[in-house]
């Protein structure tokens, strides 16, 4: 479904206390002719927030992840003298608000288990404005088997956003490829050899975005970018071939597309994650004085470097890994939470993140799995599970 042209979105949000939900608030509040927020969905971690966001939007439901956590956002809601709202619990939570057919469903929950919802928002008709980029990497045919209309499917991150704008200034056909950027991370420019003694708290100091700290470390390996690259390859249909990926540290050329005739279409802004939110939100329009625009009166210098793939080799890994099949891919995925989580608790050096990844979707063959790829949710559960199992083996070794 779509919203009427003469009157406000319905908009429910999953994640709504991470970054990008907090910020997607911030868009929707400076905006309240345009949106009204039918629910959140968030683990319930922050009631007092969650609460707060309650109030202030006047949120009839609230779906909470984590079960035991449910006293305490109702005990949140009471203190604040809120009653009446309705609340889902459990893992299945967040999934039944994307069902319930909001005009818009802007998934921001971390992760492939943000899947689920994914795919009932678009089976239940809702415009999907998809920062959850794990949906397309572990069940990308899924996504696209969903997406029931045109223009359903909108992507959130910056990049995607950046192409998405960029693909309306010529037919798909007259595209040549797409040009997806990179800050290069914390660690750009630092010798492979230099990466072994890491620690989580450099890694975590990223020099451009303010980011949760899984998507932080990932773009520390890289291995956001290589994320990023398959969710491409799955939102615009273009082979990973034609995707080159080019370090610019200063993250104000979002991403561009290079058409047949050589012309290149870039989209510039600074880097701030409300613009491809407001894009999303209320896609095909643009809102209003979203950001400041780029300060073009002033002097700067902007830099774009060839990627380093032996120091950073997520990006060949992933290549590798869709010209596998999907099964690769979600492997891939689920392997690098596994990974990340155990470099963030101390037990694995920082390249070891990018090494596990790699032995993992290299093994994805020994599993007798057959087929280019899950043909429902479930069968990506099984190859993740393995998947996370097997990086587990890995990371203990």
């Amino acid at each position: 479904m779509s919203a009427p042209s003469d009157g406000p979105r319905s908009l429910a949000l999953l994640g709504s206390t991470g970054s990008i939900g907090t910020q997607t608030l911030d868009v929707v509040s400076r905006n309240p002719d345009r949106f009204t927020v039918a629910g959140l969905a968030a683990s319930g971690s922050s009631p007092d927030e969650l609460a707060a966001q309650v109030a202030r939007f006047r949120v009839p439901v609230v779906a909470i992840a984590n079960p035991d956590n449910v006293a305490r956002v109702r005990a949140a809601l009471q203190q604040r003298g809120i009653s009446g709202v309705e609340i889902l619990a459990g893992p299945g939570a967040t999934a039944e608000l994307a069902a319930r057919g909001a005009d818009v469903v802007l998934n921001a929950v971390a992760g492939s288990i943000g899947l689920g919802a994914t795919l009932a928002a678009l089976q239940a008709g809702s415009t999907l404005a998809l920062a959850n980029k794990e949906s397309l990497v572990a069940g990308g045919n899924l996504v696209l088997e969903a997406a029931k209309r045109p223009g359903q499917l909108v992507p959130v991150d910056s990049e995607h956003s950046a192409m998405a704008q960029a693909l309306r200034a010529g037919r798909r056909t007259e595209v040549a490829r797409l040009i997806l950027t990179a800050s290069g991370g914390p660690f750009r420019g630092w010798p492979a050899e230099s990466l072994r003694d890491v620690t989580v708290e450099q890694a975590l100091a990223h020099p451009t975005w303010s980011m949760g700290p899984v998507v932080t470390i990932n773009s520390a390996t890289l291995m956001n970018k290589a994320l990023e690259l398959i969710e491409a390859h799955v939102l615009f249909g273009v082979d990973p071939d034609e995707i080159t990926v080019v370090v610019h540290p200063q993250s104000i050329v979002h991403s561009a597309v290079e058409f047949v005739d050589g012309s290149t279409i870039a989209q510039v802004s600074p880097p701030d994650m409300r613009l491809p939110i407001a894009v999303a939100l209320d896609w095909p329009n643009r809102l209003p004085d979203v950001i400041r625009g780029y300060p073009w009166d002033k002097s700067v210098d902007w830099h774009f470097e060839p990627l380093d793939d032996v120091t950073f080799p997520a990006i060949a890994i992933a290549r590798a890994a869709v010209g596998a099949s999907a099964w690769h891919t979600a492997a891939l995925n689920a392997a690098n939470e596994v990974a990340v989580e155990r470099f963030r608790r101390g037990e694995l050096r920082f390249p070891r993140i990018a090494q596990i990844v790699a032995d993992v979707v290299a093994a994805v063959e020994s599993t007798g799995i057959t087929g280019t790829g899950p043909a429902n949710f479930d069968e990506v559960l099984e190859i993740e599970n393995w998947a996370r199992a097997y990086a587990a083996e890995l990371s203990d070794r």
